[in-house]
């Protein structure tokens, strides 16, 4: 069975395209050869900055011959349907055969199809995939129709086995397939032929390329962390940075420089993102005192004085980058030494947050208010997380920020601390962006962590507000991710309170601002006359009136549910949800995002809907516990066994009420019981009701499960010794009743008639 290499060797590929084109590659033509009966062992995509490769082993040599059956339309058929099978099938109406179908006689077709030699097959495949190849960008050159990332100059297609190598002919648009390849473009740019993947990897090593990425990116860090421990330093890791750099070089070459003691006074993090983004360096850190010292570039030659020239040219274009960022540095102290954070912070007025939500200025006003509110419930001090939250977003109008977007944030930490505010107040202004993702970290600083719940929830009530809820896998405004940060927040945090008066305290302060900005512009004239909602549409009002009302009157009015905004623009109009239904749906969105959160912890759905049915739902960290705690209990044999006689006593009861249409929720007595199995059970619902009100009260729900895991039982004992749907009566109805009270108590727990199984 032969092997196949094959090669694309054109121009420079961009690093970022590397890793998905060489799995395209991959895909397409071991998709092509198996789909034209061809099957193979393994396969292996390879990709430098100049070639992509593919390996396959164990190809087979030839695809087998087939032969199909194919059943036609009935003989008596349109003769349209007919043509069409016979142009399907590719056939003449002479070479059908009639047979007999069931029902009458149909056409039917025997297709065979020879095997075909591999070479033949691997030729059609390659040049429909060089030519169809998805790249996300590419480019057409010279006078032909071909379009590839970079320039395309050879194709390598070799076919090898123990009797020797063929090439695989085939040419695509003037460029035809051979054996040879080539090495370095400067330190081997000769051509060279080779027989198979392992004289091809050897070669091109000897020719000064290290084909896998993974080897690069191995010898570029190898060869990194060496060279700084030799110093007496470390390297930043970050594996974003070495797989690109990786993707830039074929023959890395480590190099180490120092960063100008003029600089060394910059944050660590700007001199990081600096380098990084502008020149691909590592970044190398002085273990001692956290300041970033040198940097590390990956030069792709060798040069006869060991990389000093090359090393010369990048650190004076590395000193001219960081003039700029010391400058953007030394700006902003100055601002926010004259001005205060606050100061500096005034411009987010001029700045859009939505255009349909206002400027971020009214934003962190939103915000700020409900930071205040928030505060309390999670131990931080309402004017300090008031504060945090008025200059949480100040460095947005940073000129560093306005250079490096990515240092949002973090920047904001430094100019608080420059400006003399508590270092709680400080690292707010990057905590509150946290969590990013489900593995970033959680904050823990109350002040952060107010501040962060304030701005994920006004973020949530806001686009809910204006109807740009997520739809599908569509979700522009990241408003999952933002759910499930408010869940981490408040669960990491063991915070305690109730969501629904928070969320409706955002949306209804939301609304008010609307409606008075909505005024304020229509008031000041503004209308820019475009066809999609502005500050200066008119707002009318349920009674018809757009006089502007206080910010009192606003505030009672939509929370007696009595207002409904309306903006209305070129005789269309668009209204916004009172904050009641609102406030339901984004609670409906949390508990959403809870069950995929808890299910990733291993909490089946049923376990999480039966918890979401009991009171106090919005209270986040109760919610858990009790899943948690009725997690567990399902787990041990006392449970299941419990919910299946709950289960029974409920359907039982279900059956009676509806059958006699009456309620059974009252008046069993011991003194009705006719067997000891029935004052056994009276006695533990007895007990069980005294130990798991004061544990549900205390939302100690591992007790209370445990005290209803004691009914286990005397509730089996009572099934079987005694028949509910008695001739008696009395006894029939103080049957029911007890019931009931299995049930009622059961139920205080959680809703178990949710439970599946």
């Amino acid at each position: 069975m032969p092997d196949l290499l094959i090669e694309l060797f054109s121009e420079e590929i961009p690093a970022r395209m590397q890793a998905k084109a060489r799995e395209d590659l991959k895909k397409l033509v071991t998709d092509g050869l198996v789909e034209a009966g061809l099957t193979y062992r393994a396969a292996q995509g390879f990709s430098t900055p100049r070639r992509l490769t593919l390996a396959i082993e164990g190809l087979t040599a030839e695809s087998r011959a087939v032969r199909e059956e194919r059943k036609g339309p009935a003989t008596t058929a349109p003769e349209a349907a007919l043509q069409g099978f016979l142009r399907s099938t590719g056939l003449t109406l002479d070479q059908l055969e009639v047979r007999d179908a069931g029902k009458g006689q149909a056409y039917f077709a025997v297709i065979e199809k020879p095997g075909r030699k591999a070479a033949e097959i691997i030729a059609e495949v390659l040049e429909a995939t060089i030519r169809a190849f998805p790249w996300p960008k590419s480019m057409r050159w010279g006078a032909g129709t071909l379009r590839w990332v970079r320039p395309l100059h050879s194709i390598l297609c070799l076919l090898s086995d123990d009797h020797g190598a063929e090439v695989v002919a085939l040419d695509v648009d003037g460029i035809a397939s051979g054996n040879t390849t080539r090495g370095h473009r400067f330190l081997s740019p000769g051509a060279f032929a080779v027989t198979g993947f392992d004289d091809y990897a050897a070669k091109l090593k000897r020719a000064h390329v290290i084909l896998s990425s993974d080897d690069r990116a191995e010898h570029i860090w190898h060869d990194a962390t060496n060279m700084a421990f030799a110093a007496g330093l470390e390297v930043v890791e970050d594996k974003g940075l070495l797989a690109e750099v990786a993707g830039l070089v074929e023959w890395p070459v480590v190099l180490m420089g120092k960063i100008g003691e003029d600089f060394l006074g910059l944050p660590p993090e700007v001199l990081q993102t600096s380098m990084k983004e502008h020149q691909k360096f590592f970044s190398c850190r002085n273990p001692k005192t956290g300041r970033i010292e040198a940097f590390i570039t990956v030069a792709n030659t060798q040069t006869a004085d060991h990389g000093a020239t090359i090393l010369k040219g990048n650190q004076k274009v590395l000193s001219a980058r960081l003039s700029d960022a010391r400058f953007f540095w030394e700006n902003d102290l100055r601002t926010v030494k004259s001005v205060g954070m606050e100061g500096m912070a005034a411009g987010l007025a001029h700045v859009t947050f939505h255009n349909k939500l206002g400027s971020q200025a009214d934003r962190i006003a939103r915000i700020e208010a409900l930071a205040r509110e928030i505060a309390p419930l999670v131990g931080a001090a309402p004017d300090l997380a008031a504060e945090a939250a008025r200059v949480a977003k100040a460095d947005l109008q940073s000129a560093m920020v306005g250079e490096f977007p990515e240092l949002q944030g973090t920047m904001g930490v430094y100019y608080a601390k420059a400006a003399g505010l508590p270092d709680a107040v400080a690292n707010a202004c990057k905590a509150h962006y946290q969590p990013l993702g489900p593995s970033d970290d959680v904050p823990t600083e109350p002040v952060s962590v107010a501040v962060a719940l304030a701005d994920k929830i006004d973020t949530l009530t806001g686009f809910w507000a204006i109807d740009e809820k997520p739809t599908g896998s569509k979700d522009p405004f990241a408003l999952r991710r933002a759910a499930l940060g408010v869940i981490r927040l408040v669960l990491g945090n063991g915070a305690h309170f109730s969501m629904r008066p928070i969320v409706s305290e955002a949306t209804t302060r939301l609304l008010v601002g609307l409606i008075r900005t909505s005024h304020a512009g229509l008031l000041a004239g503004e209308d820019d006359g475009n066809e999609h909602w502005n500050w200066g549409d008119t707002v009318v009002y349920p009674d018809g009136s757009s006089a502007e009302r206080s910010e009192r009157e606003l505030r009672q009015s939509i929370e007696a549910g009595e207002v409904c905004m309306e903006v209305s623009f070129a005789g269309r109009s668009r209204r916004f949800e009172r904050p009641a239904n609102i406030s339901s749906d984004l609670l409906s969105f949390f508990h959403d995002r809870l069950k995929v959160h808890l299910k990733d912890q291993g909490i089946r759905h049923d376990v999480i809907d039966a918890c979401l049915a009991m009171p106090g739902n919005d209270d986040l960290t109760l919610l858990v516990k009790r899943a948690e705690a009725l997690a567990a209990f399902l787990k041990t044999d006392d449970g299941e066994n419990l919910i299946q006689g709950f289960k029974r006593a409920n359907n039982i009861l279900t059956q009676a009420e509806a059958k006699d249409g009456v309620e059974y929720s009252f008046g069993a007595d011991p003194k009705f019981a006719e067997d000891a199995t029935e004052r056994t059970l009276f006695d533990a619902l007895d007990t069980a009701e005294a130990a798991i009100a004061p544990a549900m009260k205390s939302e100690d729900f591992a007790q209370a499960m445990s005290a209803m895991a004691s009914l286990r039982a005397p509730i089996d004992g009572f099934f079987e010794a005694v028949q509910v749907n008695t001739d008696n009566a009395v006894v029939r109805r103080n049957r029911l009743n007890l019931l009931s009270r299995i049930r009622t108590i059961c139920l205080s727990v959680a809703d178990l008639t949710r439970i599946e199984g």
